[in-house]
């Protein structure tokens, strides 16, 4: 079974970060590369490290970022890849307890994916561009955990949960990270003109789709083709 579900994980994972990459590549790093000469063009603020045991002043200006080309193209690829066997995982393992029945099934698994870890925690941080202003960051990052384990919860328990309180419950658990509301900064600043912002937006979100829909068809049909063998 850990072999089954390895072998599913690893082809899953490779032809989803491609699929994902590529999308990336042709839409959403042309439209960072842009924002990122605005962030460029504004004046460089140094932050000075002034604790008792500094030994130095340390510069977020110096801090390395891949260069465009062959070193963002290969950054973006393995962290996708990373990205993408360890959600083909989570997949393939939820199928040892609810095997998909078809390609459809699949799909809608990609599209939970979807709205758990990207739709959900979008509505309240939606993603950002080079030069934008957030909140603390972990804040944000306890927020967002918060919000996709809501999100994973409520849903299974609308779609797998027989009882009506359940299903009433898990509905409840999808609203409560949003009532409670997601971190913002004290001022919404960014760099970058609005309507770069929107297209960002939009991007990141089909891209992403894109990807947990590939997520789900691709490991439904070779979970089911090995479990046919």
């Amino acid at each position: 079974m850990i072999k089954h579900i390895a072998r599913t994980a690893g082809f899953t994972g490779l032809l989803a970060a491609l699929l994902l990459t590529l999308l990336q590549s042709l839409w959403v790093t042309p439209l960072i590369i842009k924002a990122e000469t605005y962030e460029s063009a504004a004046p460089v603020v140094e932050t000075h490290s002034h604790d008792a045991g500094a030994a130095a002043h340390h510069h977020d200006a110096e801090a390395w970022a891949p260069e465009d080309g062959w070193q963002r193209l290969l950054s973006t690829t393995g962290g996708n890849l990373v990205v993408a066997v360890g959600f083909a995982l989570v997949l393939a393992a939820l199928y040892t307890l609810r095997a998909p029945g078809g390609l459809a099934a699949g799909a809608l698994w990609g599209l939970a994916g979807f709205a758990v870890f990207c739709l959900a925690p979008t509505l309240g941080l939606p993603p950002e561009l080079p030069g934008t202003a957030a909140a603390d960051l972990a804040q944000r990052q306890f927020w967002w955990i918060g919000t996709a384990a809501a999100t994973a919860v409520g849903l299974g328990l609308i779609a797998f949960a027989r009882n009506g309180l359940l299903k009433v419950l898990g509905a409840v658990l999808l609203i409560i990270p949003h009532v409670i509301g997601a971190p913002q900064p004290d001022v919404h600043e960014a760099l970058a003109p609005e309507a770069l912002e929107a297209e960002f937006k939009v991007a990141s979100l089909l891209t992403n789709a894109a990807f947990w829909l590939a997520l789900g068809l691709v490991s439904s049909w070779l979970y089911r083709r090995q479990s046919q063998a």
